[in-house]
């Protein structure tokens, strides 16, 4: 199989002093299209170890792409080391010359002197086209092994592997069949506990799981092969059914499935914020489906929530729940009231009537992590009723003190 790899470089990336986004990005991407990354590395801006490291891949890769390093600083060094580790030289390539000009020509500005060493490159090397900047990437074999070097920055990254290397790769390489993954996104339940539940499945030779853990969702991989679509749906079905109770999503995540679940109803939707303190509308409005069904989202203060406090939690929220919906002339409205004493309210208010629950949280969490949750549990409230699924369950992060719904011919 392919053996396909990446190498970041950068001081700024190895320190940590940035988040290295286009690994992650780059490693969904190659999967999607059957080109999976068996290795990750990433160096700094000295020279020794950028040789180093390309001297090594090339020996026990196929296909590195290498990422960084094609500036016009003197710290860009990823075309001198590559020139070294292929024993060739660096000259000169006039053509990108000629488009760097067209580039600052185009914003009115003469080209900086020191731009002429993006375009000194490999004497063998194969420019790869960067239609948005000024470093070319370029694609050169050391030894038996394929380097594509790319630019840093994150859109000239993206668009260079979407439109030239991933195309490039199928070209060389189409008997790579690849891998096809499936993903179950749950809710409500420990890493531990979904294992607990899927250890018992017998898989058929070529599928395997995965797991991702990440505050508050659990997700859930399959592994196999691709066009083998019988199997794989019967698989899928099996692990439904073993988390049927936790599963939010399938292959997307839970707020873009919210956001169709709201359009194909054609609902509209009106928050109230108390304990989320805005996280939930934040996170909801970033979706464009949900936001375009959206009415107001309001969020109040401390003060507002403590005066709501006194009277009994369930009553205040559906208080609260059916005056959002009213206000804002919506078809629902989704409320979380003030946290006091560990315990939480949230409520839905529908056509048919409200929807109350009171929780507490079963262990300690930073209040950042108690804004997701209370703000996921809302959502999955919606997504509950959205679905035509009892709107009413239990959560592993906590523990149902009382709930309550109230028919509209009562209210």
């Amino acid at each position: 199989m392919l053996k396909i790899a990446m190498l970041s470089t950068g001081e700024e990336v190895l320190h940590g002093d940035i988040v290295d986004t286009n690994a992650a990005w780059l490693g969904r991407e190659f999967f999607e299209h059957g080109f999976p990354l068996a290795k990750r590395s990433t160096v700094g801006d000295t020279k020794a170890a950028l040789v180093e490291e390309l001297m090594m891949l090339s020996f026990n890769t196929d296909v590195v792409i290498v990422n960084g390093g094609l500036g016009p600083t003197t710290d860009d060094l990823s075309a001198e080391a590559a020139a070294e580790v292929s024993e060739q030289e660096l000259i000169l390539f006039p053509e990108w010359v000629t488009q760097m000009e067209a580039f600052f020509a185009t914003r009115q500005r003469q080209m900086p002197q020191n731009n002429i060493k993006q375009a000194m490159l490999p004497a063998k090397s194969i420019i790869i086209d960067n239609p948005i900047g000024t470093a070319c990437g370029f694609k050169l074999q050391i030894n038996d092994c394929w380097f594509y070097f790319t630019p840093g920055v994150p859109s000239e990254f993206k668009r260079m592997v979407k439109e030239q290397i991933v195309p490039d790769l199928r070209k060389s390489y189409p008997e790579q069949a690849g891998l096809e993954c499936s993903y179950f996104y749950t809710f409500g339940s420990s890493e531990s506990g979904i294992g607990e539940k899927l250890d018992k499945l017998q898989l058929p030779e070529g599928y395997s799981l995965g797991y991702r853990s990440y505050l508050p969702f659990i997700e859930v991989k399959l592994f196999g092969p691709k066009r083998d679509t019988e199997k794989r749906m019967k698989l899928s079905s099996m692990i439904y059914q073993h988390l049927e109770r936790y599963i939010v999503s399938i292959d997307e995540p839970m707020l873009d499935h919210l956001g169709h679940l709201l359009e194909d109803k054609g609902q509209s939707l009106s928050i109230a914020e108390q304990s989320t303190k805005g996280w939930l509308s934040h996170w909801l409005l970033s979706n464009v489906d949900v936001a375009q069904r959206c009415g107001h989202s309001w969020v109040l203060s401390p003060k507002v929530a403590a005066d709501l406090g006194v009277q009994d939690p369930l009553a205040s929220i559906f208080a609260l729940a059916g005056a959002t919906k009213e206000k804002c002339n919506t078809d629902l409205s989704l409320v979380t009231g003030p946290i006091k004493d560990g315990e939480f309210t949230v409520a839905l208010s529908a056509p048919e009537g409200e929807w109350g629950q009171i929780f507490r949280f079963t262990r300690q969490y930073t209040i950042e992590d108690q804004k997701q949750i209370i703000g996921t549990l809302a959502a999955d409230i919606l997504r509950r009723y959205l679905s035509g699924k009892p709107v009413f369950t239990e959560y592993g992060a906590t523990l149902k003190v009382k709930e309550l719904f109230i028919p509209t011919s009562a209210l």
